[in-house]
């Protein structure tokens, strides 16, 4: 089973977002500020999401003994968070909120990190993951930053794509078909970082001016990016013991 989630929509749109406005090629006033609280939240959801991987490696038989139903709850634990957080935005319910998610979030990943730290290569491969899931974040980074073209088209066709995901990774925990497993990690990879792409392209041109919401659709994204690409380092390069 892949411990991926899929962000959820809100009543902003895909996983809080709000309007799809730009300011044409250039960063928005206040966008720096935005941009820096951002970053900053999303440093501090690293503590809990660490702290719910460990909790969760001790824990992972809850996961593996009946992964579908769990499933089931986290996606629901994880749709009610995030609008939770999107009608607390403004205010300090909305980051405890956030943090709550990252725990939950990181609980999650402790199955695929105990399959990890059973193979003589998988810390190697865990922080592989990491650091590919940061060169991505710094390229989309660039991206958005520089590019002139006006990213905001995508976030429909992301969104349906997401969605189209979510649906194929729920059939195959019944179908159980390792190729199509490693095909979803590969699209699911591909699609969040264009979703990142996205997200900060609205953070630098001022469609999102609310920090939480920004740091909520990043972090979604980069836990996405990165449980998937451990998966298909996992499957392709882990040498078992």
């Amino acid at each position: 089973m892949q411990p991926e989630l899929k962000p959820i929509p809100t009543n902003e749109g895909a996983y809080g977002r709000g309007s799809s406005t730009y300011t044409t090629g250039v960063a928005a006033p206040g966008a720096q500020k935005v941009l820096r609280n951002t970053y900053l939240l999303l440093a501090l959801t690293m503590v809990p999401t660490v702290i719910g991987a460990y909790i969760g490696m001790a824990t992972s038989g809850v996961i593996i003994g009946s992964p579908i139903l769990t499933t089931v709850i986290m996606l629901a634990a994880v749709i009610g968070l995030q609008f939770g957080i999107a009608a607390n935005r403004n205010s300090g319910i909305g980051v405890a909120l956030l943090l709550l998610m990252t725990g939950l979030l990181g609980w999650w990943l402790g199955p695929i990190l105990n399959v990890a730290l059973a193979m003589k290569n998988g810390m190697a491969l865990v922080g592989y993951a990491a650091v590919g899931t940061g060169a991505i974040f710094l390229a989309m980074g660039a991206v958005a930053s520089t590019a002139k073209r006006d990213f905001g088209f995508m976030g429909k066709f992301l969104f349906v794509g997401m969605l189209a995901l979510l649906a194929a990774m729920i059939a195959n925990m019944f179908l159980q078909i390792p190729a199509l497993a490693l095909t979803i990690s590969t699209l699911v990879i591909v699609v969040f970082s264009l979703f990142l792409l996205y997200d900060l392209q609205r953070i630098i041109r001022g469609g999102e001016t609310n920090y939480i919401m920004a740091a909520t659709g990043v972090y979604m994204s980069l836990f996405n990016i990165f449980a998937n690409l451990l998966h298909l380092l996992l499957a392709l390069a882990g040498q078992r013991e």
